[in-house]
Formats: C-alpha cells, structure tokens, sequence
C-alpha cells in the first residue's frame, strides 16, 4: 500500500476536522439574554371599599371580599383589561384616600349625589337603589310619618342619615347598617332607614329576626363607582367597560346572583 505524504495527511486531517465541527445540523445559536421579550406584567387597579356591607362587600368565611360589587368591579376590570386589588377602608374616609392616590377607585354601594360629586368623580350609574324603613313585625310604624318621636337608626354618612335628618329627626349613627339593623333586633331602636337591598339582604338571611321593610316615600337612588376628580381617563374606561358588561348580559347574571331578580334598567 502506497503511503500517503504528510502534505496529504495534513489536507484529510483539516476536512475531517470542518465535518466535525459543522455536523450534518450545526448546533443552533444560543439566543441573545437581551434580546428575549420581557414577560408580561399584569395591570392592577386598586379598590377602596367599606367591606362591611353585605351583599354588596363583605368578607367570607376565608376572609377573601366577595358581594355584588365586588363580582363587577372584577367584571369590568377584566374587560379593561386589569386585575382588581381591593383594600378595605371606612366609608366616609374613601373621598379623602382616592383624593391622595391610595386608591385608583372605590365602590362601596356609593349613591351618587352632587355633594359628593364636589370631591370625587363618577362613574355613570351602576345600580338603582331606594331607601327602605325596617322595623319589626309587630311595629306600630307603618310609613315615613310615624317616624317622629321614634329611635332610628342609620349608617354614619349614608343618604339614609340625610333622609333622616331631613324629616327633623336625630338619628343614632352606626359604622355599618347591619350593626344598627342588630341592635332593632336587640331592641335598641324603633327602626333602621337605609338601602333597601341591604335591608332585604339582612331580612333574607335571618328570618327569625322578625324584622319587615316598609318601602318609605323616598327618591330614587344611583350608586356610582368614585374616583379622583382629575381622572378622567380611567372614568372613560370604566365608563366603556360597564357598558359593556351591561349589554353583554354579564351584568344581569351577576345581579341575578346576589338578589334573585332581573336587574331593572338604569335609565
């Protein structure tokens, strides 16, 4: 056998040595760390509410807020786009913490009246609501008139205490409506004015009570969901996306579930 050259030896050598490396599917390229798209953050709103006012907010049994405005302020958030961050906050202190940017929004059964409009933006109306008395069955209040002379109660702040205070009565104040409607179950007072779904809610869900609403000769009331008077943009978006939610038919299913109704019109 002919022995081969080092010059020939070397030449193999050199193309044994490409193959090699390159392969017959070369390695691919490790991409750039840099280069790689971010990943994605999730926008959060954050949510002032006084949690303490069933069915609208309040805690369950794990602690987590649950209500009906707690189901559509997800809903709308969702459509925006958002994930909700909700914080529990005492309810005549919700214009103050929007007004200092601790919160983004805050819906808390809010009704809307030009009072308040003076410190807060709202948004268009997202429930009907009129004020109920509750008294006890045997009660000898049966309308707005017999109130006179009687111990009512009311939520501090609430237009139940200005339709209160209007008929020239000094109400006893309360943290939260379900705290007075306990102490007309105790004996405590004569009788509760305050939202009506809420006097139904507490109804519902104690029937021993014995406690019975009388629907008093009151206007008619439009909760809003307030924010920062200056922040137009986001009242424009929540705005969009209660529209939405509303004509998709997600609004009544929500309404359906917290009051076993239709939801009426808001307009």
């Amino acid at each position: 056998m002919k022995k081969k050259s080092f010059s020939q030896i070397l030449v193999i050598s050199l193309i044994i040595g490409v193959f090699t490396l390159t392969g017959c599917g070369s390695t691919p390229p490790v991409a750039n760390p840099s280069s790689s798209t971010p990943p994605v953050v999730p926008k959060v709103l954050k949510v002032g509410s006084d949690i303490a006012y069933a069915p609208f907010e309040f805690m369950d049994a794990t602690m987590k807020p649950v209500g009906f405005d707690i189901d559509l302020m997800d809903a709308i958030a969702k459509d925006m786009g958002y994930t909700t961050k909700y914080e529990t906050s005492g309810f005549d202190g919700l214009p103050l913490t929007l007004s200092s940017g601790k919160y983004d929004a805050a819906i808390s059964a809010m009704t809307i009246t030009p009072k308040r409009a003076e410190s807060v933006l709202f948004s268009d109306p997202y429930f009907l609501a009129n004020q109920y008395i509750a008294v006890k069955k045997d009660s000898s209040i049966k309308s707005v008139k017999d109130l006179k002379g009687k111990r009512v109660g009311v939520q501090n702040t609430t237009t139940g205490q200005d339709a209160v205070v209007a008929l020239g009565i000094n109400p006893k104040k309360y943290d939260s409506t379900p705290d007075a409607l306990t102490d007309l179950v105790n004996g405590s007072l004569d009788a509760v004015v305050a939202d009506s779904p809420v006097v139904l809610y507490f109804i519902k869900e104690k029937p021993s009570a014995n406690i019975v609403a009388i629907q008093g000769d009151f206007p008619k009331e439009y909760y809003g969901i307030a924010m920062k008077l200056d922040n137009k943009d986001l009242a424009a978006k929540i705005n969009a996306s209660l529209k939405t939610v509303i004509s998709n038919g997600k609004y009544n299913e929500i309404y359906k579930k917290w009051f076993n109704a239709v939801a009426p019109k808001l307009n």
